[in-house]
């Protein structure tokens, strides 16, 4: 391995670092505004109900409908595979056997779009059972 590899692999890692460190701040940034938000209203005398301070606080990660962010993940990844077996053909002119590597990488990359898009029907069908659930309660 050289110099130039070692450098790359490093900056890769660095990459992914900050990546993860902005997101983190980011969340926490945002948290930061929405209880200060909330504190000026509490201060300013205004009424404040429960569901307003829980419509406010709600976890970025709580999501309506989770089932179409897997089906989103899973159309983008089944995107990537069949481009993952092209550059592998590309490749192979330049060195053998690089068509059967990236022909496997691919179908694994396509199994797990098959599985995301699998994911989001399966939430989408417990969220309907759900709210069906909910439904014939009320009554």
């Amino acid at each position: 391995m050289d110099l130039a590899t070692g450098v790359a692999a490093i900056g890769f890692w660095l990459f992914l670092a900050a990546v993860v460190v902005a997101g983190i701040w980011f969340d926490a940034r945002k948290r930061e505004t929405q209880q200060e938000t909330l504190r000026r209203v509490v201060e300013s005398g205004q009424s404040v109900d429960a569901e307003l301070i829980d419509r406010m606080l709600r976890s970025t990660s709580e999501n309506e409908h989770p089932d179409r962010d897997y089906k989103i993940g899973g159309i983008i990844t089944l995107s990537v595979a069949p481009g993952l077996v092209i550059l592998g053909y590309f490749l192979n002119k330049l060195e053998d056997g690089l068509f059967g590597v990236l022909l496997g990488v691919g179908l694994l990359v396509g199994l797990v779009g098959i599985g995301l898009l699998t994911a989001g029907k399966m939430v989408e069908r417990w969220n309907r059972d759900d709210q069906q659930g909910q439904k014939n309660r009320s009554f």
